[in-house]
C-alpha cells in the first residue's frame, strides 16, 4: 500500500469522515464542477432537452459514420471473397470490388476532412479522433475475414 492510501484508511478507521458534510444526503451530479463557467448554462438547457454540445454530436455522428463505412468494407469484402470461392470471379467481379476500394478511399478522404473541422472544434486534444488510414482500414478487414475463415 502506498503512503497516501495508508493515511486515507486510517483516517476511515479513525472515524474522520464520518461527519463530513451532507453525509447521508444525495450527490447533485446535474453540473459539472471542470465544466467551463460560460458553457455551463448553456449545457444545462442542452441537456434537459436532450441535446448535447454541438462538438460532442459531431463526434458521435463522425463515429457513427466510421462504424458505417468499415461494416460496409466488411460485407464488400466478405461478398468479394464468397464470389471467388464459387467460381463466379471473373474481370467484371475484380473491376467491381476495385471501384468499391475507390469509393471508400473517397470515402475516407471525406470523414478525414471532418476529423480535422472536428479537431479545431473540441475544446482538448484528448477529445481530437485520429484520421483513418484507408489502406490499414481495408488491410485490416481482410486480416480479420482471414482469421474468421480459418
Amino acid at each position: 500500500m502506498t503512503g497516501i492510501e495508508e493515511h486515507i484508511r486510517k483516517a476511515i478507521e479513525e472515524g474522520g469522515f464520518d461527519d463530513l458534510p451532507g453525509k447521508g444526503q444525495p450527490l447533485h451530479l446535474e453540473e459539472n464542477p471542470l465544466e467551463d463557467p460560460e458553457w455551463r448554462l448553456a449545457s444545462h438547457v442542452l441537456r434537459s432537452s436532450g441535446f448535447t454540445l454541438p462538438w460532442i454530436e459531431a463526434r458521435r455522428e463522425i463515429q457513427s459514420e466510421i462504424e458505417a463505412a468499415r461494416l460496409t468494407l466488411a460485407r464488400a469484402w466478405s461478398y468479394h471473397k464468397s464470389s471467388q470461392s464459387n467460381d463466379r470471379h471473373d474481370e467484371w467481379m475484380e473491376s467491381e470490388w476495385q471501384r468499391f476500394l475507390q469509393s471508400f478511399c473517397e470515402q475516407v478522404a471525406l470523414l478525414n476532412r471532418r476529423i480535422e473541422d472536428f479537431n479545431l472544434q473540441a475544446p482538448s486534444l484528448r477529445f481530437h479522433l485520429r484520421k483513418l488510414n484507408a489502406e490499414k482500414e481495408i488491410c485490416s478487414i481482410i486480416e480479420e475475414n482471414e482469421e474468421d475463415q480459418e
